[in-house]
């Protein structure tokens, strides 16, 4: 089970903005996070949209950060470019069960509760921490 490319990305690219402390043009943020300059555009629109990045326009413009980074997580990133997260689709608001009998299946509890539990921790991990971590892969 895997987060999407694009929530991946959209992590990369608000680490990156966070990090710098700077306006920074899309091309760059592309360079730096390996995004392809089209996608990181589509996902900077979403993150505008959200609060998250500011933008700027001319020949001064780019991208900066809009909040401090203690003030961004790693659930409203997500949410940001997929939506609420739940490990199955049974468990959205939306969802229409197929499957036969009266009500939730066995399993719909389970999967509220762990859901529940991931988007709790994911509530708890801020970009201003991820900056201070070592860096794990080095090991």
């Amino acid at each position: 089970m895997h987060i999407t490319l694009e929530a991946d990305y959209a992590i990369r690219i608000v680490y990156c903005l966070s990090h710098a402390g700077k306006r920074t043009d899309a091309k760059s943020i592309s360079e730096q996070t390996g995004v392809t300059l089209r996608f990181a555009l589509k996902i900077l629109r979403k993150l505008v949209a959200a609060g998250i990045v500011k933008s700027y326009k001319g020949t001064q413009g780019g991208y900066e950060i809009a909040k401090d980074p203690s003030e961004i997580t790693l659930r409203a990133v997500i949410e940001t470019v997929e939506g609420p997260y739940t490990l199955s689709r049974c468990v959205s608001p939306d969802f229409v069960c197929s499957h036969p009998g009266e009500g939730p299946c066995r399993f719909n509890a389970a999967f509220a509760e762990i859901s529940k539990m991931v988007n709790e921790k994911l509530e708890t991990v801020t970009f201003e921490q991820q900056a201070a971590a070592p860096d794990s892969r080095k090991d």
